[in-house]
């Protein structure tokens, strides 16, 4: 990768004004952005978050993603949406924007869906808009917003797909991991949907482990997708995690085959692992939940007639 530099705000505005993206350090409302041409693909363009490698764009190649963990989620999500969930009609979620490199994919992919990308930082969120060839609304809506908080309002079975890639520097915020936010994410999910997340983990792989405890408390089905020093705790990484009411494909289905194939043959060689599996790993984690106020400091408190009556 090319190193980052400062850029004149002359020149910032010059290329932003014919749409063109500019190496240099951008201020975020909540963040501070680093862009870099990359040295090695044409087009190519690396977008950093606070210092941490957020998202990849390669101009003119929606399909073109750079990140392993970004290609495991589209193999896994294909495969799924492929089987089980009508393309005509797609209705996806992603929770985590960044440069809307996932939005932007699935919305080649499948040019009918209508992707939903919810993002924290609308400084980000227009500067991806300004640099990037991101299709627009309806088949690409950003929304700046606090991610959970909208969770909290789905609309029953109101989306087919829901992808989490939230990170605050290199974690996922806690109550992204919670009984209570798979909860919200199931009733929003139609009959049959899919909820995905790209899970960072360190090698004990606690928190991967915590995850799957409580989406097994919501969903009928997991499944996880990773690369196997990850899922033998020898590093940090990523792990990407299935959940959905229908049934995944079988260890030994000719589906399950044919993503493993696919997931063979990337840069990072990856293993999907089915719900048998998934349960034994998971077996003994206790599952992460949303704090609750302390009911004695509740109960100590004077409350107006208004707030102590029922209705």
């Amino acid at each position: 990768m090319a190193r980052k530099k400062n850029t004149p705000d002359h020149a910032k505005t010059h290329a932003q004004a014919a749409n063109t993206p500019v190496a240099g350090t951008y201020k975020g409302e909540f963040s501070t952005i680093d862009l870099e041409a990359d040295s090695y693909t044409t087009d190519g363009w690396l977008i950093s978050i606070n210092g941490v490698p957020s998202s990849h764009i390669v101009l003119g190649q929606p399909q073109a993603l750079e990140f392993e963990y970004m290609r495991w989620i589209a193999t896994g999500a294909r495969a799924f949406i492929d089987a089980h969930l009508d393309a005509s009609k797609l209705r996806i979620t992603h929770l985590g924007g960044g440069a809307c490199t996932m939005a932007r994919y699935f919305a080649d992919v499948y040019p009918q869906s209508r992707n939903t990308v919810v993002e924290l930082d609308g400084e980000l969120a227009r500067l991806a808009r300004e640099w990037f060839d991101i299709p627009r609304a309806p088949r690409v809506k950003i929304r700046v917003d606090d991610a959970r908080k909208v969770a909290e309002t789905f609309t029953p079975a109101s989306r087919d797909l829901i992808i989490r890639d939230v990170f605050a520097g290199a974690v996922t915020p806690q109550n992204f991991t919670t009984v209570e936010f798979f909860e919200h994410c199931h009733r929003g999910l139609a009959a049959g949907g899919l909820y995905v997340a790209n899970c960072g983990d360190h090698s004990d792989l606690r928190g991967a482990k915590a995850e799957l405890a409580g989406m097994m408390e919501v969903f009928q089905h997991v499944a996880v997708i990773a690369d196997p020093p990850m899922l033998k705790g020898r590093r940090y990484g990523n792990i990407i995690l299935l959940g959905s009411d229908t049934e995944f494909f079988g260890s030994t289905s000719t589906e399950a085959s044919a993503i493993t194939r696919e997931l063979l043959g990337g840069g990072v060689p990856a293993q999907y692992k089915d719900e048998d599996w998934v349960r034994k790993f998971a077996s003994g984690a206790h599952p992460n939940h949303d704090e609750v106020p302390n009911l004695q400091m509740l109960s100590d408190t004077p409350q107006s007639p208004a707030e102590t009556s029922e209705h």
